[in-house]
């Protein structure tokens, strides 16, 4: 196995521990926790299929694992239920379980790096403002596109499950909440992670030589 290798393939295996056992376990059944945590393994299938010809960096690995993580906490109990988010409702006394808004900022937070580094390595764009919007851009897009699946999938869907994963607890204004904390979630991380970012982009091997 290629040295660059070992870190996503570690990774990989220590979420196939966590997810199945929790596909198997959630209380909120298990329809809940595919439309909740499939949309990343759709990521995570494509960054695995393309490995050789298109490796992605260390750090890109590392922050689609905690995104992974945090989904899987949301399909377990569905967002609105999260013992997490309830303990946070009762002691902060909050009008609401808040852990759709945690997960929503992770959807700009933490992909905008694979963003970065997928328009930096396949497109003429460089480092600078341009960069930056354009990243913004599609996180906004990618937001946006969810808030129309989770109108889909409310309507196509059984009418309890789809209901809790829409999740807007009878917040109106729900959808441009988490359009706006992903698009905060992104230009924080942006600028937080581009340093490191560069210096795991430059450890990534052109190609992955397959057997």
């Amino acid at each position: 196995m290629p040295g660059h290798a070992r870190l996503p393939v570690a990774l990989g295996a220590l979420l196939a521990l966590v997810l199945i056992p929790s596909a198997a376990w959630a209380p909120a059944g298990l329809a809940s926790w595919m439309l909740e945590v499939v949309p990343g393994l759709l990521f995570v299938g494509w960054a695995a299929v393309l490995y050789p010809r298109f490796p992605l960096s260390h750090l890109v690995f590392v922050l689609a694992f905690v995104h992974m993580l945090i989904l899987n906490y949301g399909g377990i109990y569905t967002y609105a239920e999260t013992p997490l988010g309830n303990w946070a409702k009762e002691a902060f006394d909050l009008s609401r379980n808040h852990y759709d808004r945690v997960g929503h900022f992770a959807l700009g937070f933490l992909p905008v790096v694979a963003v970065r580094e997928v328009l930096l390595r396949k497109t003429p764009l460089v480092r600078g403002g341009w960069l930056f919007f354009l990243c913004l851009c599609v996180i906004l897009a990618i937001a946006a596109f969810w808030e129309l699946v989770e109108w889909w999938v409310t309507l196509l869907v059984a009418g309890d499950t789809g209901t809790a994963f829409l999740g807007t607890q009878g917040d109106e204004w729900d959808a441009q909440w988490d359009m706006v904390l992903a698009l905060v979630g992104a230009a924080v991380a942006y600028p937080l992670f581009a340093r490191r970012h560069d210096r795991s982009m430059a450890a990534v091997p052109r190609s992955v030589a397959t057997p």
